[in-house]
This record gives structure tokens, C-alpha cells and sequence, in this order.
């Protein structure tokens, strides 16, 4: 059956379903039936046999001198009215006085079934074999006046006759059994179109094949996504749905506005419009959610709303950005060694040696001094790669970003994420030059060294410095100092989550007008 069609499947197991129920009710029905055809027709023989035995016109005869005249005809008469097919009455010695066959009168009744009721005098019914053949009997003893048994009376059935009236009865039934057996095959077949409907003509195999590939494809999805039906429970959860709401499976079947009051996605149902990119603040997290109509056959069945954390947008942003200036930065470079060498080489072709070595000399001692020390003392090219970019920016800017003399970086470990290094570095970098920039002091000093079980990271500036009240909303989703900017507030929140999944601390020490010092420890 492995290849047959759900359709073909359903109608198989139905048909042999039902004829095997069909089979085993008509068996237990045409048994009882033999049975009580058996035992009706033997009640009918033994009360036609105990009416003749006591009728006087027969007890009377009985001591005739030619009992036969008597018996004979009247027996005749009311084996023609009962429908017997024989009744037999018999002396002590078994000698018959009547019989269909009038030959047989005068001669020994055979079947050897008399003695219960010539010598114990019951009434009983019997099967034997007789003169015309198997047959069921009712014998019933014949008393004189003494109440002495003096014959007996035998009416009897052909079993050939009981069984074509069981054969008429079987076939009776039969008809309702086959009319149940077709009535059941158009039901399977119509039971088998209607599943075949509703799962869109898709097979069981298919199904599951279908329904694995959603299980992988959800649990792959980086984005929230849940589902609803049209009377708002929940259908679906992804596993980021579940992280990020702190849901779980359980939730499915519940009502979504018990679930996530603020989801909105009744709100969906109705309205029939298909949002994209709304912000909406669910719990402690600020989640950029999409929401559209789950349609059938013209019908909106339901609502799916795909969600991400806005910090995790926020995040890819700020490293597209930071690639960007890291660009930016070394064509800035290039730029400003290509202005520096055309000045050379106008000094040389001027005969002004003495200042175009001055100017070699000059900047050798800045290579010397920035980008030689970080090359010689921090050999991570990551970690390379984001100062090179940053003192590009800060050269922009007009600011000096000094590298500690003491830093001391070997290659970090591989879990150290380039990402999230990106978000740390660049965003506590950024800040300090964009606080600075336009301070009588523009200075920002970098230090970073491995020594011991810690990667520490520290980035101090010259800024005003940060008040006391606004330490603890620092690194909150949306806080900044800056006024008069929109999209800010995310730098530090996106640090603080970096250093988080590092598993590491960041620490703050700030001084009004003086500046601010960011410390991070990352394990190693």
C-alpha cells in the first residue's frame, strides 16, 4: 500500500473495514437465525403434536379395531393446516396409523427418537431421520382416560425445508447487507474527495516532507515569526519568537492578545492592510515588526508578523557604517599623503631641500609615533584594521587619537567575533571623537592589552564628561546626551550587548569637564 494514493488508501480501508464488520454482524445474525428458526419451527411442531394428542376424536380411536380409519384423514387435514410435512401417530409398539404416505401405515415408525415419550411420557421436539427423510419433530404422548400412556403423536419439519427458509432469510438479509456495504463504499469515497480537499490534493508523504521543511525553515529564521488563524489563537512560534518574547510551544492555541497584548495582529484581521517596518515597544525590547494577511480561496484565514530587534538592524547599520568610514578614512589618508608628497616634491624641484626634508622628517616621526607603535605592539589584524580607519576618522575630525605606548595586543582567540570587536571598538572610539571635536582639548587616548586572563579595552577622551544622573540610563536602548539628533542612543546599548555575548564587563569612570573613561574586560 506504500505507493497507493491517500484517496485509494481510504477507500481500501473503509471497503475492507466494513465488510469485515458486515461479515462477522450477518454471521452472529444468520447464526441466530438458524437458531431461532429451528426452535420456532420446533415450538410449532411439539403444540401441533400436544393439540392432536389430547383432541378426544384421537384419544378414542386409539381403541378402535381400525384405528387408521379415523386417524388417517384427520391427520391429513391438519398436516395440510399447519404446513407439516408429516404427522405420524403411533401405538405403544411405534405402529403408525397415519402417514402422508399411506403405504407406510401399519408399519414401524423408524428414527428411534419414541422412547422418551412412550416410556417417560414427555413432550419434547427431536431431530431424526425418518422415513422421508432428516427432519425436526415434536413428539407428544397420547393418555386414555387412566392416564396410561397409549401412543404418541409425531409432527415433523424436513430440515431440507427449514433450510430454504434460513436461505430465505439469509438472502433477505443479505440485500440490507449489501445495500450497508454500498451505502458505506459511496460515504468512504466522498469521506475520501472531502480530506483529499481540505489537504489541497497533497499526500500524507508530501505533508510530512512539507511540514519538515517548515520546522527546518522556521527554526533557521533569524527574524520572530509568529502565526495566527482568523479567530486570533496562535497557529505558529519560531524559536526566535520564542527567545526574544520569551514564549514557548505552549503558548499555541492561546488568544495572541493574552499572549502579546501589543501585537496589534487582531487589529491586522480586520483591517486587511499589510504593515511593514512599524516600530512597536513589546516588554523591554523595541521591535521592528511586519504583518500581512494570510490568505485562502479570497479569504484572509489569518495574520504571520515577522519581527527583529531594532538593536540587531541597528547593529548591521553601524557595521556598514563602520566599513564605510574605514573607506572613507584610508582614501582620506591617501589623500592627504598624496597632497604631502606633491609638496615634496615642489620643495625638491624649488631647491628647497633643508624643508622637504623637514617635512620627510616630520612625517616620519608621526608614522613613527602612531601607526608604526600600534604595528609593532598590536599584532591582531583586526584590531589593526579598526585603528587604521579610526585615525583616519579622527585626522578628519581635527582630533588626535593617541595609541598608548603601553598596548600590547597578540592575536586574539577565534571567538573573538570581528563583529562585535567592530561594534565595541568602533562605537566607543566614535563617541569619544565626535565628544571631543569640538573641545578646546581634542584628544582621545586608546589602550588595549592581553596580559593576564582578560582582553581590556580602554578608550578615555577629553569631553565634558558625563553627570551623575545619567550614569545608570547610559547604556539604555534609546538615551543619549546628544540633543537635537534623531536615531541616537543606540552606540553604547549595541556595545553593551556585544560585551555581553563576549561575556565580558564594561566599566565607566567620568569626571564633569574633565572627560570619560570606557573599560571593557573581555575573557580570553
Amino acid at each position: 500500500m506504500g505507493n497507493l494514493s491517500l484517496q485509494a488508501k481510504i477507500i481500501l480501508l473503509s471497503m475492507s473495514l466494513i465488510l469485515f464488520v458486515t461479515i462477522i454482524f450477518g454471521g452472529i445474525v444468520i447464526y441466530n437465525e438458524i437458531g431461532d428458526t429451528k426452535e420456532n419451527v420446533g415450538t410449532r411442531a411439539l403444540e401441533t403434536a400436544i393439540g392432536i394428542s389430547v383432541m378426544p376424536s384421537i384419544v378414542e380411536a386409539m381403541d378402535d379395531e381400525n384405528p387408521e380409519a379415523t386417524i388417517q384423514p384427520l391427520a391429513e387435514y391438519m398436516r395440510k393446516q399447519v404446513g407439516a410435512e408429516f404427522i405420524v401417530v403411533g401405538n405403544r409398539a411405534g405402529i403408525r396409523y397415519s402417514h402422508p404416505n399411506p403405504s407406510q401405515i401399519g408399519q414401524l415408525m423408524v428414527g428411534g427418537d419414541n422412547d422418551r415419550a412412550l416410556v417417560n411420557a414427555e413432550f419434547y421436539t427431536s431431530e431424526a431421520r425418518g422415513s422421508l427423510g432428516p427432519s425436526l419433530r415434536g413428539k407428544a404422548p397420547i393418555f386414555d382416560g387412566t392416564g396410561n400412556v397409549v401412543g404418541l403423536v409425531s409432527v415433523g419439519y424436513l430440515m431440507e425445508d427449514i433450510q430454504q427458509i434460513i436461505i430465505g432469510k439469509t438472502l433477505e438479509l443479505l440485500q440490507f447487507v449489501l445495500l450497508a456495504l454500498a451505502i458505506g463504499i459511496i460515504g468512504s469515497i466522498l469521506l475520501a474527495k472531502n480530506i483529499r480537499k481540505d489537504t489541497m490534493g497533497l499526500e500524507p508523504r508530501e505533508i510530512a516532507a512539507m511540514y519538515r521543511d517548515r520546522e527546518a525553515l522556521l527554526s533557521s529564521i533569524v527574524e520572530g515569526v509568529i502565526a495566527i488563524d482568523n479567530q486570533g489563537k496562535i497557529t505558529e512560534i519560531n524559536q526566535s519568537a520564542e527567545r526574544m518574547l520569551g514564549l514557548t510551544q505552549a503558548s499555541i492555541n492561546s488568544d495572541i492578545t493574552e499572549a502579546i497584548p501589543q501585537s496589534k495582529m487582531k487589529e491586522a484581521l480586520q483591517s486587511g492592510r499589510t504593515i511593514r517596518n512599524e516600530e512597536m515597544l513589546i516588554g523591554d525590547k523595541l521591535l521592528i515588526i511586519n504583518r500581512t494577511q494570510i490568505t485562502h480561496e479570497g479569504q484572509i484565514v489569518g495574520v504571520v508578523s515577522t519581527f527583529r530587534e531594532k538593536t540587531d538592524i541597528q547593529e548591521v547599520l553601524e557595521t556598514l557604517s563602520e566599513i564605510q568610514q574605514y573607506s572613507e578614512g584610508l582614501r582620506a589618508q591617501t589623500h592627504e599623503y598624496s597632497n604631502k608628497l606633491y609638496a615634496i616634491s615642489g620643495l625638491l624641484q624649488l631647491g628647497q631641500k633643508e624643508e622637504a626634508i623637514n617635512l620627510i622628517q616630520q612625517e616620519t616621526q608621526i608614522h613613527k609615533n602612531q601607526t608604526k607603535h600600534m604595528l609593532d605592539h598590536i599584532q591582531d589584524k583586526k584590531v589593526q584594521a579598526i585603528l587604521l580607519g579610526k585615525i583616519g576618522k579622527a585626522s578628519e575630525n581635527k582630533v588626535k587619537l593617541i595609541i598608548d605606548e603601553n598596548s600590547s595586543l597578540e592575536a586574539l582567540p577565534e571567538h573573538f567575533d570581528i563583529a562585535k570587536l567592530i561594534h565595541i571598538l568602533g562605537n566607543l572610539i566614535d563617541n569619544a571623537i565626535e565628544e571631543v571635536a569640538h573641545q578646546a582639548i581634542r584628544e582621545v587616548s586608546f589602550f588595549v592589552t592581553d596580559l593576564g586572563h582578560d582582553l581590556v579595552i580602554e578608550v578615555e577622551d577629553t569631553g565634558r564628561g558625563i553627570q551623575t544622573e545619567h550614569m545608570e540610563e547610559l547604556f539604555k536602548l534609546g538615551f543619549s546626551t546628544k540633543l537635537g539628533k534623531k536615531d541616537r542612543g543606540y552606540g553604547l546599548a549595541i556595545v553593551k550587548q556585544a560585551v555581553e555575548e563576549l561575556k565580558g564587563a564594561i566599566e565607566v569612570d567620568s569626571e564633569l569637564t574633565r572627560g570619560t573613561v570606557f573599560t571593557v574586560f573581555l575573557p580570553k
